[in-house]
């Protein structure tokens, strides 16, 4: 069992009692209070502890476990779920621009980097040709040394020729484009939608094949609007999320 403070009973309140329950226990896992992967106590306990019925226990546990907040193991116990990293979807930034702030280790592993001709897809994308050549880079980027997303880009030929000398095993692209090509990036057109995990991408995100993943096409502009860097990304669902604040527009009135 965890060595957190010990629980206190629940208090007087309309509020019902497993909302109370799974409030305190919320409370406890995000403020740090239980780690990722620490022992919550026994149901027993928790009744005890909270001096409430095993249902009401049972029943804050289990809104707890639809939240991917905890998990169990069948003969051993309720334990915290390690958090998800998450990227906001308010900024354009790289990657490891992003996670490097929130002080994860990143590490990207380039599986491929060649010269192919633009598919219909790439070229309609990126304003060229079909068939026109353009650099094909693929990595795997890990966070903490755990695989996290699988990425293939698509950049002008002469750019992905500049990029074989870059440190794209440690540098984003975005900020090698910015800061050593002297290229002002402006905006990025996304999509997102979910799909199944192929071979390829089940063995570079080490998932069972079959598994769910969330792929992000970003198209990204250079400040003046000219479409340069193409990409799909795909991401393991149980260990990634993005994240997007939006606000309401001025309301119109209801239509008669």
């Amino acid at each position: 069992m965890s060595s957190a403070p010990a629980l206190e009973p629940i208090a007087f309140s309309p509020v019902p009692l497993y909302t109370q329950v799974r409030e305190t226990l919320r409370e406890r896992i995000l403020d740090g209070t239980y780690a990722p992967h620490a022992q919550l106590p026994s149901e027993s306990e928790m009744v005890a502890l909270f001096k409430v019925s095993r249902i009401t226990v049972r029943q804050a546990l289990s809104d707890l476990q639809r939240e991917n907040l905890i998990f169990k193991i069948p003969g051993k116990g309720t334990f915290v779920a390690k958090p998800k990293a998450f990227q906001q979807l308010g900024q354009l930034e790289g990657f490891a621009e992003s996670m490097g702030r929130m002080g994860y280790e990143i590490r990207n592993q380039v599986t491929s980097h060649k010269t192919v001709p633009a598919s219909p897809r790439v070229a309609q994308r990126l304003g060229l040709a079909e068939g026109t050549p353009v650099a094909q880079i693929k990595r795997v980027r890990h966070l903490n040394r755990a695989p996290v997303s699988y990425e293939v880009t698509y950049l002008p030929h002469a750019i992905g020729e500049r990029l074989r000398q870059a440190d794209l095993a440690g540098r984003d692209i975005f900020l090698i484009l910015e800061n050593d090509y002297g290229i002002a990036l402006g905006h990025a057109d996304l999509q997102i939608d979910a799909m199944l995990a192929d071979e390829l991408l089940a063995r570079s995100l080490d998932v069972p094949e079959g598994t769910a993943v969330l792929r992000v096409e970003r198209l990204t502009h250079t400040a003046d609007g000219a479409p340069l860097d193409f990409e799909d990304l795909y991401f393991r669902g149980d260990a990634f999320q993005h994240r997007l604040r939006i606000a309401r527009s001025h309301p119109t009135k209801d239509i008669p």
